[in-house]
């Protein structure tokens, strides 16, 4: 048999250097140890499960450790925040009283929340402290986790800039500052907010820019903030046309509390020959594979903690056929090789495109046809959009079934099971118990009851829960106006009222705390006016009955705001805004990209 393309590309990562896979695998912690940080640091990131470092962390780790300005260009997903957040800590090392001495800035709430508990659980050996700070939060519990003393801080433009205005954050201590996603926070209109924070910092702090693409203006950031940096590129890894087998793949959204219960449900609906579920760390391993026994899912745990020994009985029981379902880390399945493997399911978005296009390259194989399956946390949309880009794949976004489904594709197992049983005959023993129950009830109860006993001896009858159905944003649109659904895109416009000019409110504010608070791409927000008491934003019509409740909600500057429609009806517009009228006395702007 001809190894396929992509065959060629894994069987390459193990023998590209076989002793140094081992090594990583065996001792995780020689590959952080390496990179210079300090111990405790690779203690904690060897604590949480990582096994190696990726690209751009053996790249920018050395360079931020020895004080350097760095320029790093990494697809979303490839570990920039460890590449930034473990030198950042280490060059700390011990608290100290005082204002804060880093600062991160990330365009979203929700990835000042994932990078604050990166940097606390990264931290916590040394004692350092870090805060996130965000719009729609009060700004005065901030103040006062302020005032109790914080290492490191991470926050979103606008709100940083507010707490600075008010001295309430102090960054004259600051000595390293990180621009997270940097392309996205110009994206949402962080521009001026940026050069405002920056100029507020002390001259000889050190300053890292991380950002997935690098147009001119981030150039221009970094000309004028940044001191001779060193500039990282890491180059994603281009699928050569026909590489990928045939592989059905498909994405479900799911919220992590229900991803153990998604995963168990695609299992019974798949029902494959032998499935292999990647996972990020160790402990997600060994977290998960107790969850899936709990649930009467016998399934093996292999990652680099276990000894050798025990990792080749693993891995021979599962070639073997003994064992069907499999959960790994990365490196601990390199080199795996089992043509019977007929779903590979990544519990968690991979850290690049690479990770995924080698990870399912592990089913369809031998002419087979093979099933991918990805679960994917909202927040995590951008990581599937820029795997698809690198792999030329379509990812399907898929309903996960319901429990209606399942109890449907159990009953229908059920019924294989017993076409199965009528085809093989050697029924007749059973006949006396059949004869003697027709006396008194009719023959299609007894075969239902039958069939009634032999579903629930197969687990068809357990407690299932529901699962919310969710949804990823539209993807952006091209150029200055959307094609093909998008042309016609109904706009319905909203009225912030207690979000005008006399309440300091700026486009990036509002853009900032719709796409945090609805989980809206950025694009899909239309026109802003901005007057003297109130705003007007123009959102997807069609998309309103949801989004009205989650306004509602909204702070915008750390102020509670009235959300009402606007009285006259919206219009078909392009999405990333439509175009305005000329009128005294208002300010208006579109959110869309600018240009350099």
């Amino acid at each position: 048999m001809l190894p396929t393309a992509l065959d060629a590309v894994i069987n390459g990562l193990v023998d590209e250097n076989p002793i140094k896979a081992t090594e990583t695998a065996s001792d995780p912690a020689a590959g952080f140890r390496a990179l210079g940080l300090d111990e405790a640091i690779v203690g904690a990131v060897v604590a949480m499960g990582y096994e190696e470092p990726t690209p751009i962390q053996r790249e920018a780790i050395p360079v931020l450790l020895a004080g350097r300005d760095v320029l790093g260009q990494a697809a979303t997903g490839t570990g920039k925040t460890g590449a930034f957040a473990l030198p950042l800590l280490s060059r700390l090392g011990a608290p100290c009283d005082g204002p804060p001495r880093a600062l991160v800035l990330v365009p979203t709430r929700e990835l000042a929340l994932q990078v604050s508990e990166a940097l606390h659980r990264y931290g916590r050996p040394l004692g350092l402290r870090s805060l996130p700070i965000f719009g729609g939060q009060s700004i005065e519990r901030q103040v006062r986790s302020l005032r109790r003393g914080v290492d490191v801080i991470v926050a979103t433009p606008g709100r940083a800039l507010d707490l600075v205005r008010r001295r309430s954050l102090l960054l004259e201590a600051i000595q390293s500052l990180v621009l997270d996603e940097a392309d996205e926070m110009l994206d949402m209109g962080f521009a001026d907010d940026l050069d405002a924070i920056l100029e507020t910092t002390p001259a000889g702090r050190q300053t890292a820019l991380f950002a997935a693409t690098l147009p001119p203006r981030i150039a221009g950031i970094a000309e004028r903030h940044l001191r001779d940096p060193l500039r990282i590129r890491i180059a994603p890894e281009r699928a050569r046309s026909g590489a990928l087998p045939r592989i059905r793949q498909t994405a479900y959204v799911v919220p992590r509390p229900q991803k153990l219960a998604a995963l168990a449900r695609v299992l019974d609906v798949e029902q494959p020959t032998a499935a292999l579920v990647f996972c990020r760390t160790r402990l997600e391993v060994d977290e998960l594979t107790e969850g899936l026994n709990a649930r009467g899912y016998p399934a093996e745990a292999l990652h680099g903690g276990y000894a050798q020994e025990l990792r080749d009985r693993v891995m021979r029981r599962f070639r073997e056929g003994t064992s069907e379902l499999l959960v790994a880390t990365d490196v601990a399945a390199r080199g795996l090789d089992v043509e019977r493997i007929s779903l590979v399911v990544n519990y968690d978005v991979p850290s690049s495109p690479e990770v995924y296009i080698h990870r399912i390259g592990r089913t369809g194989r031998a002419g087979r046809e093979g099933a991918a399956v990805t679960l994917v946390e909202p927040r995590e949309h951008r990581l599937l959009r820029n795997i698809e880009q690198v792999a030329k794949q379509k990812i399907t976004i898929g309903i996960l079934p319901t429990v209606a489904d399942l109890h449907a594709r159990r009953l229908e197992l059920t019924r294989a099971s017993l076409r199965e049983a009528l085809a093989s005959g050697d029924l007749e023993r059973y006949r006396v118990v059949v004869d003697s129950l027709s006396d008194e009830f009719d023959v299609v109860e007894i075969a239902m009851a039958a069939v009634r006993l032999a579903h629930m001896a197969a687990g068809g009858e357990r407690e299932e829960e529901e699962i919310p159905t969710m949804t990823l944003p539209e993807k952006k649109a091209k150029g200055r106006a959307a094609k093909g659904r998008d042309a016609g895109w109904k706009v319905a416009r909203v009225v912030l009222h207690g979000a005008g000019r006399r309440d300091g409110v700026r486009p990036g504010d509002l853009v900032g705390a719709i796409v945090n608070e609805t989980g809206l791409h950025l694009r899909a927000i239309g026109a802003i006016i901005i007057e003297e008491k109130s705003s007007t934003v123009e959102l997807p019509a069609e998309a309103l009955g949801k989004l009205l409740p989650l306004l509602r909600r909204m702070r915008i500057k750390g102020k509670k705001v009235t959300v009402a429609m606007a009285e006259r009806p919206g219009e078909p517009g392009p999405v990333g805004g439509a175009r305005q009228r000329s009128e005294p006395g208002q300010r208006r702007s579109r959110p869309s990209r600018p240009k350099p």
